[in-house]
């Protein structure tokens, strides 16, 4: 079973052994198993070596969302644009900026996912996930989870089997706080005009999955917003404040103008550019591997270090590689 056929780059090699989880006993049986275990979702975030993973992959498969009053409680498996969607006909509102995110619920809270001014860490209520170490299924209420900037306790930690999240929307949208997309919304929007001028502005950028455009086959945005000293900003680079008198820096802007542009080929990393959409996407053409891939993540940042001394650092999760 290649991994390939599982993540939104396509690429990845074999796994020793492959297993689907419907339910959640099926779903702990299986991330229990001996020796090393990759629990997958979309597989919109994972880059996976060529060698393939040597162990267990466990792909969640389970279902379920219920909806009572404002709280939304979420299967790990549930496709996350379909729990926006679904949210939204519901007449709920703290979701919609993140619509057109590849992915399943599950992953969400584990890097904290992000777009346009939200985050999941503003509506989580709890996270309901397995202890591998306690061998019980505990509820994690928000404040125990450790959100950050794209991540949380359970990213990275091996010990917790994420199995259903619950939201605590509202009834009426947050003023919008992020300027490209309040342009495109009228005052007073719902959360059905919200979500879809996102999802107009995500396709712009080739961050919506679309079979017929090749800028998709990425895993989204390759790297974070460096957070650093105000010290750090290069002149003339956007800045937001980022809280304990840091500031978060536009990655986009920093590959940009560390002489990357749009559709930059990867030169000695066939198969794999920069997408002609998004300086922060890396795309798979077709032909590429996790190596060129790799290789062309390693330029771009070392050449962002060398003109403005800061550290980019990738958002995915990579798997039996490093950059």
């Amino acid at each position: 079973m290649k991994l390939a056929d599982y993540t939104t780059l396509g690429l990845g090699g074999p796994a020793r052994s492959f297993v689907t989880a419907t339910t959640d006993d099926e779903l702990i049986e299986a991330a229990g198993a001996p020796g090393p275990v990759l629990v997958l979702g979309g597989g919109s975030n994972l880059v996976v070596a060529d060698e393939g993973f040597p162990g267990t992959v466990v792909h969640v498969a389970t279902r379920g969302i219920r909806i009572e009053g404002t709280r939304m409680t979420v299967a790990a498996g549930e496709s996350w644009d379909e729990v926006v969607e679904q949210s939204i006909k519901a007449g709920l509102a703290g979701l919609e900026c993140l619509s057109g995110i590849p992915g399943l619920a599950g992953a969400t809270p584990i890097q904290n996912v992000g777009a346009y001014g939200q985050e999941v860490a503003d509506t989580i209520l709890t996270v309901r996930a397995y202890d591998h170490e306690t061998r019980k299924i505990t509820q994690y209420p928000n404040g125990l989870c450790d959100f950050a900037y794209r991540t949380s306790m359970f990213r990275g930690a091996d010990r917790y089997l994420v199995l259903d999240v619950t939201f605590d929307l509202s009834a009426t949208p947050q003023p919008i706080r992020y300027a490209e997309l309040a342009a495109r919304v009228p005052a007073g929007a719902s959360p059905g005009q919200i979500r879809e001028a996102v999802l107009a502005l995500r396709r712009s950028k080739g961050m919506v999955i679309d079979p017929a455009d090749p800028d998709t086959r990425s895993c989204g945005s390759f790297f974070t917003n460096p957070i650093v000293l105000p010290s750090l900003v290069p002149p003339g680079a956007p800045h937001f404040d980022a809280g304990d008198g840091l500031v978060k820096v536009p990655a986009a802007w920093l590959i940009e103008h560390a002489g990357f542009s749009r559709g930059y080929l990867g030169g000695d990393a066939d198969g794999v550019r920069i997408s002609a959409k998004h300086t922060l996407a890396l795309v798979n053409d077709g032909n590429g591997s996790t190596a060129a891939l790799l290789t062309l993540a390693r330029k771009i940042r070392d050449a962002v270090h060398a003109t403005y001394g800061i550290e980019l650092r990738p958002e995915p999760i990579l798997i039996g590689t490093s950059l």
